[in-house]
């Protein structure tokens, strides 16, 4: 079912990075008028110059106070504090507030603490790009992304509504799922990643300490599969530290499946060896024509 278009009165987006950024774009013609909140007054500074928000302020009360919609675009932690903390006694009955949190349980767990009358969805939409910053806003980034709606118990049917219109507003693909069902989703396909590519990165550049000519050799392959190591450090920490137990499930799960193929090769069994891999190369090419399709 399509929801009704979204429309804010007045919407407040709380982090202007790269995410809170995109999103002021995205909203500029379905909001009458758009606040950005940040301690950064470089990014401030940029949002107002640019005309991405029509007011800024580093005062979270002054930011969300006249708020209809507010949109948490800070790190996890940032968000479970105020909600836990603060931005509850600031906001007025009926506001809708939404996060784009990378995690979403502790988040979700947090959003009862709201008051009631105040309505909040949990959101995480599956887009970015590797260099962050309010400079790096795109008006299409969230365009044809999926975008996941994990409802709290502050969700009424209408908020429910509300946030799916502000997604499809974005030109976004809804995704409603449970908080701890996506937190195992995201540990495979976005946090686990991390970390291989960073343990990559480690273990050649401890080589490259010897031989140089690692670096002057490695091309496209090390090049992508490395890539997520360049990740901002601070936030990748927030992340892990907000969905440990998922994490270090597949963590056991993958250091299984690396000692099995380590035990192949070392035993020399080539045989056996190219069946443990073939599958996973079908997987991978099967997994690529579909994410192809849908795009």
């Amino acid at each position: 079912m399509m929801s009704a278009g979204f429309r804010a009165r007045h919407l407040a987006i709380v982090g202007m990075g790269l995410m809170g950024g995109s999103l002021a774009l995205a909203l500029r013609d379905h909001a009458d008028h758009i606040t950005g909140v940040d301690h950064d007054q470089r990014a401030r500074r940029f949002a107002l110059e640019r005309g991405l928000v029509d007011c800024a302020t580093d005062d979270l009360y002054a930011g969300v106070n006249r708020a209809d919609v507010v949109v948490l675009a800070a790190p996890v932690r940032v968000i479970v504090e105020m909600l836990k903390m603060r931005i509850g006694s600031y906001l007025r009955s009926n506001t809708l507030v939404i996060d784009i949190g990378s995690t979403k349980q502790d988040i979700v767990d947090a959003m009862a603490n709201l008051p009631i009358g105040v309505h909040a969805v949990g959101g995480h939409p599956m887009t970015g790009k590797e260099n962050g910053g309010i400079e790096e806003s795109d008006v299409s980034l969230y365009r044809d992304r999926p975008f996941v709606l994990c409802p709290s118990r502050r969700t009424t049917p209408a908020a429910k509504l509300h946030a799916l219109a502000f997604v499809e507003t974005l030109g976004a693909l809804p995704i409603e799922m449970a908080a701890q069902r996506h937190d195992q989703i995201v540990a495979g396909i976005s946090h686990l990643p991390y970390l291989l590519s960073a343990t990559l990165m480690a273990t050649i550049a401890n080589e490259a300490e010897r031989d140089k000519a690692y670096w002057e050799l490695a091309a496209g392959g090390f090049r992508d599969t490395s890539r997520l190591a360049a990740s901002n450090v601070t936030m990748m920490g927030d992340i892990l530290s907000t969905n440990t137990q998922a994490v270090a499930t597949l963590l056991a799960q993958f250091r299984m499946q690396l000692a099995m193929l380590e035990t192949l090769l070392i035993a020399g069994d080539d045989q056996r060896l190219g069946e443990s891999l073939e599958p996973i190369r079908q997987a991978r090419k099967e997994w690529a024509r579909n994410y192809e399709n849908r795009r």
